[in-house]
């Protein structure tokens, strides 16, 4: 299993199940054997791979099996899932900021509308404090695009230079790919993000929400 490209795999540590590595989590020791969250997967040393989830997270902090895997003594900060939860908000928050600085987001119920009807779009995202109404009319018109369901109207705005943003549309590439790529895995850390279709959450879970915010 070595190697970091598109047909490398990697074992969890606690479930021992075999996945692509961005479906997982990589931790390391830095150099005082702290054990550091790389979700990058980028930074020297042993990796240590667990499946993207909390409880999977917290089952390889009590039986210490990150010492276990790398063969040698190993400090947890005791807020380590904590830590891996806001990193992969902020990830993902971030990776909506690089898309609309290239250019490849549309925001606003008015905006993103036409980018649906014209298949410009290959992931819709949604305020979780948004209207139910305006959600339903913009998926009628692209039922089977990704629906992100994870942040608030200003954790969104935040990160798209706006006070806030109700409803985002993100055009096809790798940006897109690695938005849901990370939703998902914060999915693991966060029971009220959803991701649908084909994601983590029945869409019946986004479309009973009693929510009267923007549309």
């Amino acid at each position: 299993m070595a190697g970091r490209g598109p047909g490398s795999l990697r074992r969890c540590i606690v479930t021992r199940e075999v996945r692509p590595p961005g479906q997982l989590l990589r931790f390391v020791l830095d150099p005082e054997g702290q054990v550091q969250p790389d979700l990058d997967a980028c930074l020297p040393g042993r990796g240590m791979w667990l499946s993207a989830d909390r409880n999977v997270l917290d089952k390889a902090v009590a039986k210490n099996l990150f010492a276990r895997a790398a063969r040698m003594p190993a400090r947890v900060a005791p807020d380590l899932v904590e830590q891996v939860e806001r990193l992969l908000a902020r990830r993902v928050l971030a990776t909506l900021g690089l898309a609309r600085r290239a250019g490849q987001v549309a925001l606003g119920f008015e905006q993103v509308r036409p980018w649906l009807r014209s298949r410009a779009a290959a992931v819709l995202v949604a305020a979780r404090d948004g209207a139910t109404d305006g959600r339903r009319k913009l998926r009628r018109l692209a039922p089977d695009l990704p629906l992100i369901v994870a942040f608030s109207s200003a954790e969104l705005g935040a990160a798209l230079g706006r006070e806030s943003v109700v409803h985002v549309a993100v055009a096809p590439g790798g940006l897109a790919q690695r938005l849901l790529q990370d939703v998902e895995r914060l999915a693991g850390f966060r029971p009220d993000v959803i991701v649908a279709p084909g994601g983590v959450g029945p869409l019946d879970q986004i479309e009973s929400r009693d929510t009267t915010g923007p549309r």
